[in-house]
């Protein structure tokens, strides 16, 4: 390997036991095996709910022992052997590492022809079914001092955002970044989101409403709530536990000059929360013939309407992440019209801290910065 002046060994939080608290642990530097791969130093880690399903093993669950955190950024200290960069990245570079696309194939239909928003080009995706779940997820992620990364998965850190900054966009950004852009509407059309003082949600309001849309945030957590109001987008901000979404929607639609109960409502709406109930409330903010796209996966999964489906014609879709291209666009977004997470910050040695925060409803994006004293 090319590398900078490297410890033995580094400080790993791991998961022994689902649904227990994480463990520090000292652990070897990991090495490169791949010609594909770089090392870099953890600079910044942040905590998404799919970091809380991982440690509770309900969806897919990791082999033990095991080091979870799938959005992530930090430095580059090591280069495979020979080489002087990998893909363009050389030491010092500093990246944001996205938790899907790590070590695709590059020959399978989804590689060679992604029929993703904002796709790669051929030969890479983010959806490669062959490259596993992704960092963090079913193989070791960021919660530690030093990790591997495929260099074809990651981002350059534009002038101006900090490691800090782009962890948090790393799966919940992108993740709202790659959706709205999917459902392909124009200024002026009126976009919903369901769950919209977390982490997805409150950037999803800031992305809304600064590409042009009306935007209406819904959430029932009144922390979530104040936080969604704090944020300053102009958006409407609906407690869903005041108002029934009958209400709301009579509301949406009238100063656009339309009356009839088929033409009021939200374009599109994009479901964050887990629940039936709040599926359901989504879909009933939805016109007819708009679009509601599912960015949640509850084991039970959802239960749609026929008569939403067939006699109102609402189109509904999925959506897990974006590509590499999707990122990049994100980023020059989030320059030009400022959009950042609220963030709180913890040294990294207040993980069990963190987690303990958010289970108990911390809105925004709880991040580790590695800088912090502990």
């Amino acid at each position: 390997m090319t590398t900078a002046q490297l410890p033995a060994s580094m400080k790993a939080w791991v998961i022994e036991e689902f649904n227990t608290p994480y463990r520090l642990q000292e652990l070897p530097l990991p090495t490169i095996d791949d010609p594909n791969d770089i090392l870099i130093r953890v600079e910044a880690c942040s905590y998404c709910h799919t970091d809380a399903i991982v440690a509770a093993g309900t969806i897919t669950p990791p082999k033990l022992p095991f080091i979870g955190c799938h959005e992530f950024a930090g430095k580059v200290v090591a280069l495979p052997a020979g080489q002087e960069s990998c893909h363009g990245y050389k030491l010092g570079d500093r990246v944001a590492v996205s938790g899907r696309g790590n070590h695709v194939c590059g020959k399978c239909r989804e590689c060679t022809n992604s029929t993703e928003t904002l796709p790669d080009p051929p030969g890479y995706s983010v959806y490669c079914s062959l490259s596993g779940i992704g960092l963090g997820c079913d193989r070791p992620g960021g919660f530690r001092e030093y990790a591997i990364v495929d260099a074809r998965q990651v981002g350059q850190i534009p002038e101006g955002l900090s490691p800090v900054d782009v962890a948090p966009l790393m799966c919940a950004g992108l993740t709202m970044y790659a959706a709205l852009v999917k459902c392909d509407l124009r200024p002026g059309a009126r976009v919903g989101i369901m769950g919209c003082g977390g982490g997805l949600g409150h950037l999803g309001l800031q992305f809304a409403t600064k590409m042009g849309f009306k935007t209406t945030g819904v959430d029932v957590s009144p922390r979530a709530l104040q936080l969604s109001r704090e944020l300053d987008t102009g958006a409407d901000i609906v407690d869903a536990t005041n108002v029934t979404a009958a209400d709301a929607r009579k509301k949406m639609g009238s100063e656009d000059g339309w009356s009839l109960p088929s033409e009021m409502g939200l374009d599109a709406v994009l479901i964050l929360p887990d629940t039936q109930k709040a599926f359901d409330y989504g879909v009933e903010l939805v016109r007819d013939g708009g679009r509601v796209v599912v960015l949640s996966f509850p084991l039970e999964g959802y239960r749609i309407s026929s008569r939403d489906l067939v006699l109102r014609r609402v189109r509904f879709e999925g959506s897990l992440i974006g590509s590499n291209r999707a990122m990049n666009d994100m980023f020059d977004f989030c320059l030009k019209h400022h959009v950042r997470a609220k963030i709180t910050k913890y040294p990294f040695a207040k993980l069990n801290g963190l987690v303990d925060d958010y289970n108990s409803g911390q809105p925004g994006k709880l991040v580790i910065d590695m800088e912090l004293d502990g």
